[in-house]
């Protein structure tokens, strides 16, 4: 048994802890949301993930992404993450895909190649795209909505994408699956009401502290956990 999962497996037990280790996770996004679900699912033992983000790391993600640091400055996301990984969990196979998703990109992804989708990005065209290709390909997917402009990590909730209020983001991606013909999405939303925020220059910024988007990844990362547990 190895020695950092022993606490984990007498809680989960023998068999759930080999259902992690089988399991490979596609996850898009590295950021405030996605860093705290990837490493989430690393400590929890997943076997393998695969990360996508084609951002490098700046001074202004200092305040809520765990990759986040001044020595990784101007570094990718994802290849940041899949060194943590690596030195978290030598055993799980942690890669690193330094690309934007989008249409094309889009084929560099085996969709049924995993047993889970987590999406934590904020570019609504690419959520519908990586969503619908998760329902394609017949893996269970679940989707982060927004998480700037909160205040209360604790207002965070789980449900079916049509069953979500609140969220400016999950309406507009209520609307665009529908079109899709995807429905039934799990989604992670806060109930929270957005709040005002400054404007710099002119332009409006999106407001985001410490403990929120952390608090929407680790719920995402739960999320999957449980599910893939379930699994037969």
């Amino acid at each position: 048994m190895e020695q950092a999962f022993i606490r984990e497996i007498a809680l989960i037990g023998e068999e759930n802890f080999q259902k992690l280790q089988a399991a490979r996770v596609l996850l898009f996004g590295v950021g405030g949301v996605g860093s705290f679900a990837a490493e989430a699912l690393v400590r929890a033992g997943i076997g393998g993930i695969v990360l996508v983000d084609g951002d490098a790391v700046a001074g202004s993600n200092l305040n809520r992404q765990l990759i986040a640091l001044h020595s990784t400055l101007g570094q990718n996301k994802a290849e940041v993450m899949a060194r943590r990984a690596a030195d978290i969990a030598p055993s799980c196979r942690a890669e690193a895909v330094p690309v934007y998703f989008n249409e094309e990109t889009a084929h560099l992804f085996d969709f049924a190649s995993f047993s889970y989708v987590a999406d934590c990005i904020d570019d609504v065209a690419a959520k519908v795209r990586l969503l619908s290709s998760a329902r394609a390909a017949g893996v269970p997917a679940i989707s982060c909505m927004g998480a700037g402009n909160k205040l209360d990590g604790g207002a965070f909730r789980v449900a079916a994408i049509e069953n979500t209020r609140q969220c400016p983001l999950a309406r507009i991606m209520r609307r665009e699956l529908k079109k899709a013909g995807v429905a039934g999405v799990k989604a992670v939303y806060s109930e929270e009401d957005p709040r005002p925020v400054s404007r710099t220059e002119g332009e409006r910024t999106i407001g985001s502290i410490s403990f929120v988007p952390s608090a929407a990844g680790l719920l995402l990362a739960g999320e999957i956990v449980k599910d893939l547990i379930a699994r037969g």
